[in-house]
C-alpha cells in the first residue's frame, strides 16, 4: 500500500520553530547522537523525507519492489520545498532525506547550524533553460528577463549555465557560489530572483527561466528535450544523494537503503522513467 504523507501547513510550522530551538540548544550536537544510528531498530520503519519528483517516486518504487525482500520499512514523506526536509531530519522528525545535492546542504549547514550529512549520491537532475517565448537560447536578447533561483546555491548554479552558454560574462575566478553581483557583462538582460518551487509558473511572465530538474519534471517539462540548453552530467558536482542527520549514517536501516538506491534495479528504473531528465548518479559524496 502506497503511504506517501503531506506535510501540513502546521507541522511546517512547528518543524521551522524546532529548528530555532536546535540552533541554541544541544540537541544538535552531533555528539548527543553518535550512538543512536548502530543501535537503531532494524526493524521500526525507516521515515524518509523527500521531494515528490523524482526523490519520492524512486523511494517508492524500492519500498514497493526491493524493501520488504531486503528486510526494510520504508515510509515516504513528501515535502514541497527545499528548507523542511533538512529542518525535519535535524529534529528527528523523519530518519533521513532525499531531495538536495552537495553544495546546497554546504550551505544550509552553514546558514541554520545544522549537522546533516550525506550518505551515499543516487541520481541528478539536470539544470535547464526554459522558455514559453523564444525557441532557442539564441533568440534570447537584450532587454528580456530571466528568472532565477533565488537561493544560494542553485542562482550560482544557474548563472554558470548561462555563462557557459554565452548569455551573460561572469567575473574572472567566480564559483558555484556567483550572484548577480558577480556578472560582468549581462549582454543587456534584466534578471528576475524567484523561488526555485514556482519558476515554472513564472514562465508566463518572464522570457526565459532556468529550472531545476525536479520541478521542471513536475511541472510536465522534458529536460531532455524542453531546455534551451541543459547541464551536462558528466562531472557535474550536484548529484542528488540520501542524507541523515550526524551521527546515523551506522543505522543499518539507513546502510540497507543506501545499497538499495545505488542498485541495477532501480538504475533501469530512472533510466526508463525519465528519459535522460534524471540520469543515474551513484557512488560516494565528494567531500
Amino acid at each position: 500500500m502506497r503511504k506517501n504523507i503531506k506535510l501540513t501547513a502546521a507541522a511546517a510550522a512547528t518543524a521551522a520553530l524546532a529548528l530555532g530551538l536546535t540552533a541554541c540548544g544541544t540537541s544538535s550536537d552531533p555528539k548527543s547522537s553518535s550512538a543512536k544510528g548502530a543501535s537503531a531498530d532494524p526493524s521500526k520503519a525507516l521515515v524518509v523525507a523527500a521531494s515528490p519528483t523524482p526523490h519520492a517516486d524512486i523511494l517508492n518504487f524500492v519500498k514497493k519492489n526491493l524493501a520488504e525482500k531486503a528486510g526494510l520499512k520504508l515510509e515516504v514523506k513528501e515535502f514541497t520545498d527545499y528548507v523542511l526536509p533538512n529542518t525535519a531530519t535535524q529534529q528527528g522528525q523523519v530518519d533521513a532525506n532525499f531531495f538536495q545535492h552537495k553544495p546546497y546542504l554546504d550551505d544550509f549547514n552553514k546558514k541554520n547550524h545544522t549537522t546533516i550529512v550525506p550518505v551515499v549520491n543516487v541520481e541528478l537532475e539536470p539544470l535547464g533553460l526554459y522558455s514559453k517565448k523564444v525557441k532557442s537560447a539564441k533568440e534570447i536578447t537584450s532587454g528580456q528577463t530571466v528568472a532565477v533561483p533565488n537561493d544560494t546555491t542553485n542562482e550560482g548554479r544557474a548563472l554558470q549555465l548561462l555563462a557557459g552558454n554565452g548569455l551573460i560574462t561572469l567575473k574572472d575566478g567566480v564559483g558555484t557560489s556567483a550572484k548577480l553581483s558577480d556578472i560582468k557583462d549581462s549582454k543587456g538582460l534584466k534578471f528576475k530572483e524567484i523561488e526555485a518551487a514556482t519558476l515554472p509558473r513564472a514562465l508566463n511572465d518572464v522570457d526565459a527561466a532556468v529550472i531545476n530538474g525536479n520541478y521542471a519534471i513536475e511541472a510536465k517539462l522534458s529536460p531532455a528535450k524542453d531546455a534551451l540548453v541543459l547541464e551536462k552530467a558528466d562531472g557535474n558536482p550536484y548529484a542528488n544523494f540520501l542524507a541523515v542527520k550526524q551521527g546515523n549514517e551506522a543505522d543499518p536501516r539507513i546502510q540497507k537503503l543506501a545499497k538499495l538506491l545505488n542498485s541495477d534495479e532501480v538504475k533501469k528504473f530512472i533510466q526508463d522513467k525519465y528519459q535522460g531528465s534524471v540520469v543515474p548518479s551513484f557512488g560516494a559524496v565528494k567531500s
